[in-house]
């Protein structure tokens, strides 16, 4: 999978229902992070479900960054993995600075360093944030040719 390099973040949010149409908020992160700015117009791009649908509702292309800081819910769920957990993941893509880059569940985004794309490896979780994750390789089970 291709990321392009103007993608400003990545992150899981909810859909609802307005008297207008449809909404989600972005997590204050982003917005503290810098990598996107309130009153900005942003391009949003909706991926499937972890289990394979997708939502049969459809969002208005663009949305105004709006963080919701008193919003009593958390605006994102739980990242779907945990330091020292271990996985067996292919490598979709290489990063800008050479990394491995994989998506977990809900498209949740895991950085490998030193693997290739095409490689399946077996990887223990190191770091956990939010919104990404870092591992490092156990075993080399495959590489494509």
């Amino acid at each position: 999978m291709e990321i392009p390099e103007q993608l400003a973040c990545l992150y899981t949010a909810e859909l609802t229902e307005t008297e207008e149409g449809y909404s989600f908020s972005v997590p204050a992160s982003e917005v503290e992070q810098g990598s996107i700015t309130p009153g900005e117009t942003l391009r949003v791009a909706v991926l499937a479900k972890s289990d394979g649908t997708t939502d049969t509702r459809t969002p208005t292309e663009t949305s105004e960054a709006t963080p919701q800081r008193d919003d009593p819910t958390p605006s994102q769920p739980e990242p779907p993995v945990s330091e020292g957990e271990t996985r067996v993941v292919e490598i979709e893509d290489v990063g800008d600075q050479g990394d491995g880059i994989t998506r977990v569940e809900r498209g949740y985004v895991v950085i490998v360093p030193e693997t290739d794309e095409g490689e399946t490896v077996e990887i223990r979780i190191e770091t956990v944030q939010p919104n990404v994750a870092f591992g490092t390789v156990i075993d080399r089970l495959d590489h494509a040719e």
